[in-house]
């Protein structure tokens, strides 16, 4: 069947696996890059028929988050699918293959003054990764995620059936959202080969405001009182590099020079009855900006994937302090250091976690699962070494909704082609 594979692609287009492109570990026999959809059409056919399980890569920069895949023969890789087909400046919509990377794309919508609200902080992401994987970043509490600014989209199915959904409209309404379904699936479902976003303008100006904080309270009443005032921040911030010292609480703001200017005043003082906070310099904003949002697990060079675990964790905002609370007592319990990030007005933190060896990492994640649990909370593995997979379950306990996202994948993937065992409860 590798054959039938090579036979549907031109020259170079397919090539040998290589350990660099191993997958949490499996290595498939074979890459292929196909370079349009009907290609790809193609290359699923001869997976489909040849029993092939395959493994969707786009710019590789998630490809460690999930369960690892049951098993994979190959790795369609999206490299080639890279061209934007249409901007819609006047519509404020973009249709753009599923290779191209989110960086580039944004250089290109910047002249006509448009920007896609997405900011997932793994660099070099591609838009149908950020897609697959729901990946999002500081700015999804005034934009949301890919699911709410994704309004069309184009897929293969593993047989080889081309299926589209939405429009280039962002009132479209008609039939299912496919594009929406694909969201967070992890490429279990189907193979994404464009998208059709809705786009914002770029902002005019920014502004910053950060405030110190000294325990996991002083963030729950930071957030409390930005959430109840007027402001409309576009990312609030967390970052604790270590409990024994304090964490700092970035609030960003967007939009025209006097508006920027009034709400960080406002912020300033709204943080500074709970906190000791200031108004960024303008020639610092942009220094903050870089690393806003950055993953905890990717500070520190020296530290392999294989030293450090990074978990997220989910809970409604007010949960934030508590949930502080539980994973730095948890983490010091089996002699763990955390550092912290993540967006504290939506409930989403990453954690770092280092030292220890993979039985006591695995043995966090059940005890924080354990106590996150009891408030409605949750904890997904995104980063860890082998030996941690083996032991717990990265995605944890998926409730009511398991028989239901089986059911979906039986009736797109019946016979288990794509990223078999990588979801949900081993979807």
């Amino acid at each position: 069947m590798a054959t039938a594979v090579r036979r549907v692609l031109g020259p170079g287009q397919v090539r040998d696996a290589r350990a660099a492109d191993e997958v949490d570990g499996l290595r498939p026999s074979l890459v292929a890059e196909p370079g349009t959809v009907e290609e790809v059409v193609e290359v699923m056919r001869a997976a489909s028929q040849g029993g092939l399980h395959v493994v969707v890569r786009g710019g590789g920069t998630k490809l460690g988050w999930g369960a690892p895949p049951a098993a994979v023969d190959l790795v369609l890789a999206t490299t080639r699918l890279d061209r934007v087909l249409e901007h819609a400046a006047g519509d404020l919509v973009v249709r753009a293959q599923a290779g191209v990377r989110l960086g580039d794309l944004q250089r290109q919508l910047a002249p006509a003054g448009q920007m896609l609200a997405l900011d997932p902080p793994e660099a070099g992401a591609t838009l149908g990764g950020v897609v697959a994987a729901a990946a999002s970043g500081p700015r999804r509490l005034r934009y949301g995620t890919p699911r709410d600014l994704l309004i069309g989209s184009t897929v293969v199915l593993p047989d080889g059936t081309v299926a589209h959904s939405g429009g280039k409209v962002v009132k479209n309404v008609a039939g299912y959202d496919l594009g929406k379904l694909l969201a967070g699936s992890f490429g279990t479902l189907a193979v994404l080969v464009e998208v059709i976003f809705r786009l914002h303008p770029l902002p005019a100006a920014r502004g910053m405001v950060v405030a110190e904080v000294d325990a996991p309270e002083r963030v729950g009443s930071c957030v409390r009182a930005l959430l109840a005032s007027t402001l409309a921040p576009s990312a609030v911030e967390l970052d604790w590099p270590d409990a024994a010292g304090p964490g700092a609480l970035s609030v960003l703001v967007e939009g025209v020079v006097p508006g920027v200017e009034a709400q960080t005043g406002t912020a300033a003082r709204l943080l500074g009855e709970h906190a000791s906070a200031r108004v960024l310099d303008p020639g610092e904003v942009d220094a903050a900006l870089a690393s806003l949002g950055a993953l905890p697990w990717k500070a520190g060079e020296a530290a392999t994937t294989a030293e450090v675990l990074g978990v997220k964790l989910t809970c409604v905002p007010s949960d934030v302090p508590g949930a502080l609370a539980a994973l730095w007592e948890v983490a010091g319990a089996h002699g763990l250091d955390a550092q912290v990030g993540g967006h504290a007005a939506v409930g989403v933190l990453r954690a770092a976690l280092r030292g220890g060896d993979p039985a006591a990492q695995a043995a966090f994640v059940a005890d924080l699962r354990g106590r996150l649990a009891l408030g409605g909370a949750g904890l997904v593995v995104q980063e860890s070494a082998s030996q941690v997979k083996r032991a717990v379950d990265v995605w944890g306990p998926a409730g009511d909704a398991l028989g239901l996202m089986r059911r979906v994948k039986q009736q797109f993937d019946p016979a288990g082609v794509l990223s078999p065992g990588r979801f949900v409860g081993g979807i």
